[in-house]
């Protein structure tokens, strides 16, 4: 009995490692720039980094934002990097989802209120960059069975779904008051549950990737030539 259940428990975990070596999640992000101005920016200068968020069907998630904030904040050509929430507390209620400005013509206006100008000033801020984005999960296909019985319990099936991330970046120069480019991000990969009495998640890291790569390329957009 005991030599029984010793093959039974290296069988599941052959088979695990089998599915793990068939199954593993990949990812593929493409990266699109389009440049309408010169950039370049200083050691005391500093960027924000807003997510929008007017749209009624999602949010530009907090995190994400925080995330390509911490990206550019670190590594080689590292930019300063003023946290959103922040910028949005300190400039209240200029910057709130139902009042901030839509258009650089909008910020022109705002940067003409002397209160406004000031604090951008103390912060430093030569770049706003408006992240409008999600992720989307689609094609779920397949399915899984879960059971309890005297002799044990366990799942059993296989479970499927792709995401895509896709990111816009906006990048407004405050000194300037103009529109200087934009930077697209998009990740889509597969997910997988296999079940082989346990269920083995492997999520596809698209957000995760799609961050990664806009805050590195955000960092060359501005740092210019």
């Amino acid at each position: 009995m005991k030599l029984y259940l010793l093959i039974m428990k290296h069988t599941r975990l052959l088979s695990a490692s089998i599915l793990l070596t068939l199954f593993v999640s990949c990812t593929s992000t493409t990266v699109d720039e389009f440049r309408q101005g010169e950039t370049g920016i200083e050691s005391d200068e500093s960027v924000v980094i807003l997510g929008r968020r007017q749209a009624s069907d999602y949010e530009t998630r907090s995190e994400f934002i925080s995330c390509v904030g911490e990206g550019m904040n670190r590594g080689e050509n590292a930019i300063n990097v003023v946290p959103e929430q922040e910028f949005v507390d300190a400039m209240f209620p200029w910057f709130e989802p139902r009042t901030a400005p839509l258009r650089t013509q909008d910020l022109e206006r705002l940067m003409a209120e002397d209160v406004i100008a000031e604090k951008m000033n103390d912060f430093g801020i030569r770049y706003i960059v408006w992240v409008d984005g999600s992720t989307v999960q689609s094609g779920r296909s397949g399915s899984l069975t879960c059971a309890i019985g005297p002799g044990g319990g366990g799942c059993f099936g296989f479970g499927t779904w792709e995401d895509d991330s896709n990111f816009d970046a906006r990048i407004w120069d405050v000194g300037e008051l103009t529109s200087v480019g934009t930077i697209n991000a998009d990740a889509t990969g597969q997910s997988y549950i296999p079940a082989f009495f346990v269920p083995i998640p492997l999520i596809a890291r698209v957000e995760a990737n799609a961050c990664s790569r806009l805050a590195t390329q955000l960092k060359e957009f501005l740092i210019g030539n």
